[in-house]
Parts: structure tokens; C-alpha cells; sequence
């Protein structure tokens, strides 16, 4: 079944609201602890997504592809780390 569109916004404004909170907090606060333990809850999530992907992508049969746009995404977030780096951010 097709998901609506207000459904989609309601789960775009779930997922997307934490991290605008996280802007404006990270805007007026720098600690190292804070980072440390936003990065740590934000790395819980993407690893439930990955452990949720394997077996889709064992079950329809697309493990190759699974893998490779996994390996895509760890690149992609490497490649804008060294952007922001040799930016100085």
C-alpha cells in the first residue's frame, strides 16, 4: 500500500525536526562530551536501518547491490568530511 503524502511530510518533519533541534543547539553550544554523545544516538539508528536492509536485500535477491550502495554511502561520508575539513569547519 501507497503511503500519502501527508503521511510522507508527518515522517519527513519526525525525521528531519531532531536535527534542526541539534542546529540551533550546536550553534550555541561546543563541547566535546555533547558531540561525542549526539554522534553515539545518531550512529544507534543507522545501524538498525543497515540490520533491517540485510535481510530485505538476502531475501529479494540483491545482496551485490545492497553492498555496494552501502559502500557508496560510507564514501559519500568520508567525501563530505574531507569537504568540511578542507574547508576548516
Amino acid at each position: 500500500m501507497r503511503p500519502s503524502w501527508s503521511r510522507l511530510a508527518l515522517l519527513g518533519l519526525i525525521g528531519g525536526a531532531p536535527t534542526f533541534v541539534g542546529t540551533l543547539i550546536g550553534q550555541r553550544f561546543v563541547s566535546e562530551n555533547l558531540a561525542i554523545a549526539f554522534l553515539a544516538l545518531a550512529a544507534g539508528p543507522v545501524l538498525y536501518v543497515v540490520i533491517e536492509l540485510l535481510p530485505v536485500a538476502r531475501r529479494t535477491g540483491m545482496k551485490e547491490l545492497t553492498m555496494w550502495c552501502i559502500l557508496a554511502g560510507f564514501g559519500l561520508g568520508f567525501l563530505s568530511d574531507w569537504i568540511l575539513m578542507a574547508a576548516g569547519a
